[in-house]
C-alpha cells in the first residue's frame, strides 16, 4: 500500500525541500521504493536532485492535462517528478478547471496503475494556494517542518485550520504524520524554549527526532546530492535516518 506524504509549511526557509530530499534518501536506504514530486514553482527539489529546471516534461504539463506524471530517475535510484519555473502560473491557469483541487490525486492514481512505490513524498510550495491544496487532497499524511525559531509557531494555527477544511471538504483521510523541528542548536536557549513550546502545544504530533543545525545539509544540494551521498557520517545523515525510522512506523 503506497503511503503519500505531503511536506508542508507556508513559511519559507524551514527545511521543506531538505526534508523531502533526505527523507526520500533515507527511506530508499531502508529498501523502500520512493517517488518525490516537486510541487514548488521554485523547483528547488528538482535542482537539488541534480536535474535541470528546463526538463522537457514536468508536473506543470501533467497538471494541465498534456501528459501523465513524468518520472525521471536520479542516479541514486530515486524517482522524481520535476517542476519548472512555469509551475507558479498553474495557480491562475487552473482556477476555472472543474475539480481543480483533485488534479494531482487523479494523476497519482493513474501512475499507481502501472508503477509501484512504497512512499510518495510531495514537496509543497511555501503557500496555501491551489498547488498545496492538490498535495493535501492527494496525501495520506502531512509532515510539517518547523524551525526552532520564535516566529515558527505563528503560522501553525493557520496550517491546522486549512487541514481541518481539507479533511471536511476534500480528503477525510488526511492525517498529521508529525511535526519535525529543524535547524536546532541545543546551545541556543531560544531553540530549546521554542522546542518545548512546540512539544507542549502538539504533544504526540511532534516527532522525537530533531534535525540539528548542520552545515552539510546546506552544502549537499549545491553538489546535487542528498546528505547520505555527501556525508553519510554527518549529524544531518543520522537525524534523517532517525526520522525515516519514525515515518516507517506511521500506520
Amino acid at each position: 500500500m503506497t503511503k503519500i506524504i505531503a511536506i508542508l509549511n507556508h513559511k519559507g526557509g524551514v527545511g521543506k525541500t531538505t526534508t523531502t530530499i533526505n527523507l526520500a534518501a533515507a527511506l530508499q536506504q531502508k529498501k523502500k521504493r520512493v517517488l518525490a514530486i516537486d510541487m514548488d514553482g521554485q523547483a528547488n527539489l528538482t535542482e537539488s536532485f541534480g536535474l535541470s529546471i528546463e526538463e522537457e516534461k514536468t508536473v506543470y504539463g501533467a497538471m494541465k492535462g498534456e501528459y501523465p506524471l513524468p518520472l525521471v530517475k536520479a542516479e541514486n535510484g530515486i524517482s522524481i517528478v520535476p517542476a519548472c519555473l512555469d509551475l507558479s502560473a498553474a495557480e491562475s491557469e487552473l482556477i476555472n478547471e472543474p475539480g481543480r483541487e483533485l488534479i494531482l490525486k487523479g494523476l497519482i492514481a493513474r501512475l499507481l496503475d502501472t508503477q509501484k512505490f512504497d512512499y510518495i513524498l510531495i514537496d509543497c510550495p511555501p503557500s496555501l494556494g491551489l498547488l498545496t491544496l492538490n498535495a493535501l487532497t492527494a496525501a495520506d499524511y502531512l509532515i510539517i517542518p518547523v524551525q526552532a525559531q520564535f516566529l515558527a509557531m505563528r503560522g501553525m494555527a493557520k496550517i491546522t485550520n486549512v487541514i481541518e477544511i481539507v479533511r471536511e471538504r476534500l480528503n477525510p483521510n488526511l492525517n498529521i504524520g508529525g511535526i519535525v523541528i529543524t535547524q536546532f542548536d541545543k546551545r541556543k536557549t531560544l531553540n530549546k524554549n521554542v522546542s518545548e513550546i512546540i512539544n507542549d502545544s502538539f504533544c504526540d504530533k511532534v516527532f522525537k527526532t530533531v534535525i540539528r543545525d548542520n552545515v552539510a545539509l546546506a552544502e549537499a544540494p549545491i553538489k546535487g546530492k542528498n546528505i547520505f551521498e555527501y556525508n553519510k557520517n554527518s549529524n544531518g545523515a543520522k537525524d534523517y535516518m532517525s526520522l525515516a525510522q519514525e515515518v516507517l512506523k506511521l500506520k
